[in-house]
């Protein structure tokens, strides 16, 4: 417990500096700065809380051992009775200060870019698309979470051949980071009149949401171009090119925003969102290098990589990274995505915890 305790000394007094460089001016005039220290602040204080908590127990456990040798007995009882109870929730306290000391996911605390595509399965993959929106979109309302869309691309029959969204909320992040990958499912479907099981799949890609002051993006690397927006017919087709999509020339990336009728509003979106999957390139090549902590994750995100089986005949919805299958598909459609989640994420600190020990 020595080596946590000094870990948890160097935590609380980094969050002391960071509350110190919160009040210098210098601080307030760099806005980079301010939200760098914000944000580590804000990962520091659950930490920090804990810490008290535990030296608090601490110290009661150390004024309460010499009652043990009063000459009342009632006093050893009762001193007796309440170091039993000190000692039963000492494990657990420093369990928890164990995980609250694994390092900080750096996109911790950010809003999120959802990225979802139709796959192989044609009509079918773009429905099913379109009911995955739907399901995030359940999950974020239960949540408080605020979902806001970049650009969809429909279908004739109301599925989505490409959606992207925003989700904003405090753990936006730490919820929906191990939604990446392929999304499979297996059905009957709408437009099968032979009553034959399909399997269809959709990509995820879950991205941090980016700050300018965070990303830089030089204004010479982009290429920005006005179409006008299509879609499956009805209001959303605009008569205007009002439409915007924007080349980053150094790599080749192409983002597309059409969801706004201001071109000046479909500018700043696709810009936004070129800047997220940006930065979120730059993470993956620092990840690819970390091998052994890339073993460690409970999944890559990479979009290749199968994670999660809807299966409607068997109302099963099975997660391949953690084994995890649920019979209540009908519910986890319906946003209840928690207990898949919560999984997930409890899976990655024990794998965390496990690798920690093993250095």
């Amino acid at each position: 417990m020595a080596d946590i305790l000094e870990r948890l000394e160097r935590a609380v007094h980094r969050f002391e500096e960071i509350d110190a460089l919160l009040c210098a001016p210098e601080t307030a005039a760099d806005p980079a700065a301010l939200a760098s220290l914000m944000r580590r602040r804000k990962q520091l204080l659950p930490v920090t809380e804990a810490c008290r908590r535990y030296r608090e127990t601490l110290d009661r456990r150390a004024d309460t051992l010499p009652l043990l040798d009063d000459a009342d007995p009632d006093i050893r009882a009762i001193a007796k009775e309440e170091l039993a109870a000190i000692d039963a929730a000492l494990p657990e306290m420093e369990q928890r200060l164990r995980v609250l000391l694994l390092p900080p996911d750096p996109n911790d605390g950010r809003n999120v870019i959802v990225e979802i595509r139709a796959g192989a399965g044609g009509e079918e993959s773009a429905l099913f698309a379109a009911d995955l929106t739907r399901m995030y979109t359940m999950y974020n309302d239960a949540k408080g979470f605020t979902t806001e869309i970049m650009n969809e691309n429909e279908t004739e029959l109301g599925g989505l051949k490409e959606v992207v969204f925003t989700v904003a909320g405090d753990t936006a992040w730490s919820r929906y980071k191990f939604e990446s990958g392929v999304h499979r499912v297996q059905r009957v479907p709408v437009t099968e009149s032979g009553g034959r099981i399909h399997t269809s799949t959709v990509t995820v890609a879950v991205l941090p949401e980016v700050e300018p002051v965070d990303f830089k993006l030089d204004p010479a690397d982009l290429i920005y171009e006005t179409y006008r927006a299509s879609g499956a017919g009805g209001q959303k087709v605009n008569k205007t090119s009002s439409a915007v999509r924007v080349i980053h020339v150094p790599t080749g990336t192409v983002v597309e925003c059409q969801v706004e009728r201001s071109q000046y509003q479909n500018k700043d979106r696709a810009t936004e969102l070129l800047r997220s999957r940006l930065y979120n390139a730059e993470l993956q090549k620092s990840r690819d290098a970390r091998d052994a902590d890339r073993r460690g994750q409970v999944g890559t995100g990479d979009r290749s990589e199968k994670i999660r089986t809807y299966n409607y005949p068997q109302d099963r919805v099975t997660d391949h990274r953690i084994g995890l299958t649920l019979y209540k598909l009908g519910s986890v459609m319906n946003g209840d995505l928690d207990e898949i989640i919560d999984a997930l994420i409890a899976a990655d600190t024990a794998k965390q915890l496990e690798s920690e020990d093993d250095t």
